[in-house]
């Protein structure tokens, strides 16, 4: 099912939800019920839980935001890095400057691919990625310089092939979700207690205030929607792409 469907029937089952109990409310409330005031200290409380339940959907936004943005920046890291191996390496003879670039070629082949794939539906980076990587490097570390200017390119090189390791160790750790289920037990607690205020609050008098009712629940609904699609940040319709890898290796793209 597309994300944006999912989250449109999400939206509209909160207002059909707030809608369909104020209704109820109204049907079963008694003749002589006065609905014309409300208790300040009701009004109160309601005010508070807003407004902590305001700051915990923020603080989950940014969280998980923050995540996302972590996710793009190592997937930079390793496109850089690996570029910057395929353009460091010309000093080498061509044998060996083909070798290491044609291990380049197909390591990212593989993660825009395979792995790519692996990491939406697993949650996990792939075991052949690991050994397209270990043999990019065993090639880069093996060479033995022969000039001075060979000798000067080659730790440069082992540096750059290291900090594509780091970063991909570190893709690797960032893949799959990132909110703990106590968490979402608290947002999706929090969401019930907020919109259960409304009706605490007697909202069933007018039209106006059944609509105002019913999009305060959708905006909820969305920024929970937000946060479930921010919160894996490789899988889902808001995920970090493998674009830096193709704008470096566009001869890979397809």
């Amino acid at each position: 099912m597309p994300e944006w469907l999912v989250l449109t029937l999400a939206m509209l089952a909160a207002c059909v939800v707030v809608v369909v109990i104020t209704l109820l409310r109204h049907r079963r409330a008694a003749d002589d019920e006065d609905t014309s005031e409300t208790p300040d200290v009701i009004e109160y409380m309601t005010m508070w839980i807003g407004v902590v339940y305001a700051i915990v959907l923020g603080l989950a936004i940014a969280g998980v935001w923050e995540g996302r943005s972590a996710a793009e920046e190592h997937v930079r890291a390793e496109a850089v890095a690996l570029h910057e191996v395929t353009e460091r390496v010309r000093v080498y003879p061509a044998e060996v400057r083909d070798r290491i670039r044609d291990d380049v070629n197909a390591y990212v082949g593989h993660v825009v691919t395979a792995e790519w794939r692996a990491m939406a539906d697993d949650g996990e980076v792939t075991g052949r990625g690991t050994e397209l990587l270990d043999r990019l490097r065993q090639d880069v570390t093996d060479y033995e310089p022969r000039t001075d200017f060979e000798a000067q390119a080659y730790q440069p090189l082992v540096d750059q092939v290291a900090a594509a390791d780091e970063a991909r160790s570190a893709r690797a750790e960032s893949t799959g979700e990132t909110m703990p289920g106590v968490v979402w037990f608290g947002l999706i607690a929090g969401a019930v207690i907020t919109i259960g205020m409304i009706f605490a609050l007697q909202i069933r008098r007018t039209a106006r205030e059944m609509v105002l009712a019913g999009l305060f629940s959708a905006l909820i609904a969305f920024l929970l929607f937000l946060i479930w699609d921010f919160d894996s940040p490789y899988s889902r319709g808001l995920a970090a792409s493998a674009d830096p890898f193709l704008r470096f290796f566009p001869h890979l793209d397809g």
